[in-house]
């Protein structure tokens, strides 16, 4: 069995609940740190600055909630 990579729990757990934290929470910002949900943010910095409260120097992730995430092209 293959070790985790960094953040792959907090993707697990952003992929368990997405379909219904888009009833109450599309286009917020999730922040996770391992299992912990530190709650939905309507902008990236404050979801930037709750992560550092409630995490610290750990790893955490920071995601948007959409239906299906936006596709990005760069020239």
């Amino acid at each position: 069995m293959s070790e985790d990579t960094s953040l792959d729990a907090e993707l697990r757990v952003f992929q368990q609940h997405k379909k219904e934290w888009l009833q109450f929470h599309a286009r917020e910002f999730a922040v996770i740190g391992a299992t912990t949900v530190a709650g939905f943010y309507p902008s990236y910095e404050t979801a930037f600055c709750a992560g550092l409260k409630n995490f610290g120097a750990k790893d955490f992730l920071i995601k948007q909630i959409w239906a299906e995430d936006p596709v990005y092209f760069i020239y």
